[in-house]
Formats: structure tokens, sequence, C-alpha cells
């Protein structure tokens, strides 16, 4: 294999290898978009099984309008602006919360942004929060001074 043959052997295992992170990426942002999809379907349920009690606690009580014991109405009220506050609580947490998520894979779309960005050489790399694996590759040349980044 000549000259030609390596440099293209090269290229498609350098893009093999960014297409594999690339995807390891996105099944992270993917697991993680699930587990907030499940906890905000057990918020849902929660929501929904204490609205369900406070009408029927509210149901029992006007039933039981008509039945004369002294305390019976004060305590089945209670129990049904209770489950009624619970389940009202969660669905405005529910809506809150599905409002500020942010959208699903918008950093594994901001890295591909940057890729087809250095690909056609229109701009350098981000370097995002000092992340050591983040950063560009360095030059092969030795340096004397620190990064900024790393003094304490």
């Amino acid at each position: 294999m000549g000259p030609l043959g390596r440099a293209f052997s090269d290229l498609a295992a350098q893009l093999a290898a960014l297409g594999g992170t690339r995807l390891e990426l996105f099944g992270l942002e993917a697991r993680d978009a699930g587990e907030r999809l499940l906890g905000r379907l057990a918020a849902l349920l929660a929501a929904a099984v204490f609205l369900l009690l406070a009408l029927l606690v509210a149901t029992l009580a006007l039933a039981l309008y008509f039945w004369p014991t002294e305390y019976r109405f004060l305590a089945l009220g209670l129990l049904a602006l209770l489950y009624a506050a619970l389940g009202a609580g969660l669905a405005c947490w529910l809506v809150r919360r599905l409002r500020q998520d942010p959208d699903p894979f918008a950093v594994t779309a901001e890295v591909l942004r940057e890729d087809a960005r250095a690909l056609a050489g229109t701009a350098e790399p981000a370097v995002r929060g000092g992340d050591p694996a983040v950063r560009p590759a360095a030059s092969s040349a030795p340096q004397d001074d620190p990064i900024p980044e790393d003094v304490p």
C-alpha cells in the first residue's frame, strides 16, 4: 500500500473514531433524556392518582353530607383539599419542568456543528469550561510557561 492508500486508511480510521465518539455522546444524551422522561411520567402518574383521590373523597363528602355525624365533613373535606393540593402542585411542577428542560441532544448537535466548522476550516474548536478532554491538541513544541487555566 502506497502513501496515498495509507492516507486514505488513516482518514477512514479517524472518521470512524470521530463517528464512534459522536455515537457515544448521542447514547449518553439519549439515556439522560429517557431518565428525565421516566421521572416526568412518574410525577404525572402521581398527580393523576392524587387528583383521582381528591375526586373520590369529594364525592364521598357529598354523599355523606346527609349522614348526620359531627366532624366527618371536616375530616373528609380536609383530605380532599390535601389530595387536590398535592395533585395540583405536582402537575404545576411537571409543566414548569417540561418548559425549562433543554432541547434533547443539544450537546450532540453543537459538537457536530463544531466538527463541520473545523472540517470547513472556518473556526478553531472552542474550549468549554477548561475541560481537559475538550481542549484542542497541543503542538509538539515544548512549552516552558504553564497554561493559565492550569495554574492554581
